[in-house]
């Protein structure tokens, strides 16, 4: 039976880059106050060069676009790609399709910093206390994962798993635990809205460390697409092929995790974008990782910054945290993705 026809890959590129600036016009537009999808442009247009675009716009509506709305969606894109593609590399690292960014516990290590911090009222860093403390916890379970994962100085993919399963167990309930027993509601709420994962409140200098962080990531997941590649076919074949596949392995689950430490740091625990996502992009693109990766992470972006504007609107003047949107996304998807593996 032929193969199925897939569209080019410039084509699926162009598509899916146009998608993101599609969700990012409306995710800018849409708020308490609508703006215009034009305008919006002329105002991002005016604001990289004012010779591009005649300022007819009263001056709230620009700072509106530019400090309010702009880095929340930009912020929306970052979280979305590296979700994604961290979820397309730890799939192939653990030879695992229903594998997700969560299952490392690292998300859970940093709700447990990031509770600490609402519950306890610490300020020493000032606004970068939180996302401080979480990354802080991320990278305590990483490192608490990592050593229960060793065994005989090898790292193998059931105990990487159930190691990570166990920690985030636990970190769950420490979490969960600092919060029941916490005496003031007002920050109960708190802890409960970022556990549910959200980026209300964002500004342009939260932006730029995730923005790095995926950047230098997804890079450094470009330059490896081979052996990723190679560790589909197995591990005997990889090993075969000349691959260090215990010393790969342990490295890009360390990036991975610091990737996604730095991205739940900023977000909350956003779940099931890095277990969906990865499945459709190789339903467009083919499970290549150098084609695979670039769209995952346009693919993520898109998505992301579309549920957000879902989170912002849909109850308005209510905001829903986007990690329940996405939960309600991922959740069918993965019992499908479960069951048609099981047939």
């Amino acid at each position: 039976m032929p193969g199925r026809r897939r569209l080019p890959y410039a084509l699926v590129l162009a598509g899916l880059a146009a998608l993101v600036a599609v969700a990012a016009t409306f995710g800018i537009a849409a708020g308490s106050v609508t703006i215009p999808a034009g305008e919006v442009w002329g105002i991002l247009l005016h604001h990289l060069h004012p010779a591009l675009a005649d300022a007819t716009w009263p001056p709230v509506r620009e700072t509106i676009v530019t400090d309010v709305r702009l880095p929340r969606v930009l912020l929306c894109a970052v979280v979305g790609a590296g979700l994604s593609v961290a979820g397309m590399a730890l799939q192939a690292l653990v030879r695992n399709p229903l594998a997700d960014p969560m299952l490392l516990g690292v998300s859970s290590g940093a709700s447990v910093g990031a509770v600490l911090v609402l519950v306890l009222n610490v300020t020493l860093f000032g606004a970068f206390s939180l996302p401080l403390a979480a990354f802080c916890g991320a990278l305590a379970a990483l490192v608490a994962v990592y050593f229960l994962a060793r065994s005989g100085g090898r790292m193998t993919t059931v105990r990487l798993v159930l190691a990570g399963v166990a920690m985030a167990e636990v970190l769950s309930a420490v979490a969960s635990f600092l919060v029941v027993t916490s005496n003031d509601p007002h920050k109960t709420q708190s802890a409960l809205r970022w556990m549910l994962g959200g980026l209300a409140g964002t500004t342009w200098t939260v932006v730029w460390i995730p923005a790095a962080a995926v950047l230098l990531g997804t890079a450094v997941l470009l330059g490896v697409s081979r052996p990723l590649n190679l560790l589909l076919a197995g591990e005997e074949a990889a090993a075969a092929l000349g691959l260090d596949v215990h010393r790969f392995r342990a490295a890009l689950f360390t990036l991975v995790a610091l990737m996604i430490g730095t991205i739940v740091a900023v977000s909350g625990q956003i779940g099931f974008v890095g277990l969906i996502l990865p499945h459709v992009v190789r339903l467009l693109v083919g499970a290549d990782h150098r084609r695979a990766l670039p769209a995952a992470a346009l693919l993520g972006a898109a998505f992301l910054i579309a549920a957000d504007l879902a989170a912002r609107t849909l109850m308005s003047p209510e905001e829903i945290p986007v990690g329940i949107l996405t939960a309600l996304v991922g959740g069918p998807f993965f019992l499908w993705l479960m069951r048609r593996r099981a047939r």
